[in-house]
């Protein structure tokens, strides 16, 4: 069994199991949760759920959706379950073996919201970033790859939800531009002043592309070295989602 701590997310109403060493969720799992619909009644799907730190938290949002989290690595999958069974979750969320490259020939336009935090280098592109983290950072499918995979999965009108480096924006839009539209686009800065670190993009398949839309950046810190944000406190501590309106 892998050694874990059990960690609380959304001020304490979802227990999260994470390995003591390795990749540990953080603020882009608090982002992407938090830009779900929690109205979804229907199914979801994350690729690549790791041990639950995104997949756990949006099932505690979007408590009628049945959600499904695709991941390879059978220790992550085994402190997810612990997660799902902690949660009280088991009749609506549950966790499959496999990756991006491999998503199960029946799951075309199988659901209706696919999210996902992608790895976000290349293969060497940068050094491995530690044991139990390579999975986590390093690509083993291309980006484009990625997002055409959960495009697989996704049915047509369903929608697309992913957090990333605003480094790749144009990598990711390159690939949604031809096959979804209603494109949205979050810039997520450290703090005001500095570059935007991270997008939010959301799509929706198959719809024609029109304009992308750019919303207002937000911040998750008031100033350098200053407390967070109420916007970024309002999703960590209270579960708040994000506008997309």
């Amino acid at each position: 069994m892998t050694d874990a701590t059990c960690d609380e997310f959304l001020g304490s109403r979802v227990k999260v199991f994470q390995p003591k060493q390795g990749f540990r969720a953080g603020t882009d799992s608090v982002l992407l949760a938090a830009a779900l619909d929690s109205s979804l009644s229907g199914d979801a799907l994350e690729l690549g759920s790791g041990a639950g730190g995104t997949l756990l938290p949006a099932a505690a949002r979007l408590s009628a959706a049945h959600l499904t989290g695709l991941e390879v690595d059978p220790a992550m999958m085994e402190l997810s379950r612990r997660g799902i069974e902690a949660n009280g979750f088991q009749n609506r969320v549950e966790v499959v073996e496999g990756s991006a490259a491999s998503v199960p020939p029946d799951w075309q336009n199988r659901f209706d919201l696919v999210f996902s935090n992608p790895p976000f280098f290349e293969s060497g592109a940068i050094q491995s970033p530690g044991p139990g983290k390579d999975g986590a950072y390093l690509e083993s499918v291309p980006l484009r790859g990625w997002i055409n995979a959960m495009l697989f999965a996704l049915r047509p009108n369903g929608t697309l939800v992913m957090v990333h480096r605003a480094a790749d924006l144009a990598r990711i839009l390159a690939v949604l531009e031809r096959q979804s539209g209603e494109i949205a686009v979050l810039p997520v800065h450290s703090y005001p002043g500095t570059d935007a670190k991270r997008v939010l993009v959301r799509a929706r398949k198959a719809l024609r592309s029109g304009p992308m839309r750019l919303l207002p950046a937000r911040c998750l810190y008031v100033e350098k070295g200053g407390p967070r944000t109420e916007w970024a406190l309002g999703m960590q501590q209270d579960g708040r989602g994000i506008d997309w309106d």
